[in-house]
């Protein structure tokens, strides 16, 4: 009788490739994007950026003249999202150094030209645009949840917005509660539109105007 070949060990070293996910929609529609494990790492479902690209859709119109910070970038599911759909820069931040070799690696697959690639601190980062008078129509705010991230960066995204823009927070409770009592980190924001899909609660969110 043949013995079975023991099964092929899984290389613990190096970046695993989880799963993927796709972009839904655009000139790169269906390309998918590999999910590398790391800490943190937890992209957006197909079925909250599908809700959410349909709310920015109708609040902006046109992608064409719309500038993109995703500050998390992650998977690079968002970034790449907005990037497919004709926006005209896209500046993608991560601090860890093999997700950020991926995102340059998807990127030059697509040959994104509209897309920029950062490894840096996402905060650090953010106070330096701001410093330096940089502005953007849309920011992406999807950090770890298990860190205390967003209380820290939306304050950051009230010099970096643009008159009008738009912050997408995503979180893993809802930013105002049962009694409709808001942190005070959300006092300069008006939440637009939310919504929940399973454990992500995920907003959009506006400068209040003054």
């Amino acid at each position: 009788m043949q013995k079975k070949k023991p099964a092929a060990k899984v290389p613990v070293h190096g970046p695993q490739h989880a799963k993927q996910v796709r972009i839904i929609g655009g000139s790169w529609k269906r390309t998918p994007l590999p999910v590398l494990e790391a800490l943190g790492l937890r992209p957006t479902p197909d079925r909250v950026r599908e809700t959410v690209f349909n709310w920015l859709n109708h609040l902006r119109g046109d992608w064409g003249n719309v500038r993109v910070l995703d500050l998390f970038a992650g998977s690079g599911a968002l970034g790449f999202e907005a990037a497919s759909r004709g926006a005209q820069q896209v500046t993608m931040v991560d601090a860890n150094a093999v997700i950020v070799r991926q995102l340059q690696t998807i990127q030059e697959k697509l040959n994104a030209t509209n897309v920029v690639v950062q490894r840096a601190d996402a905060l650090a980062l953010a106070q330096s645009l701001a410093q330096r008078g940089q502005r953007f129509d849309v920011i992406f705010l999807d950090p770890p949840y298990q860190e205390d991230f967003l209380s820290r960066a939306l304050p950051l995204c009230d010099r970096l917005v643009t008159e009008g823009g738009l912050v997408y927070a995503e979180s893993g409770q809802p930013l105002i509660d049962e009694d409709g009592e808001a942190p005070d980190w959300l006092e300069n924001w008006e939440v637009v539109r939310q919504d929940k899909a399973g454990m992500v609660h995920f907003h959009l969110l506006q400068r209040r105007a003054g």
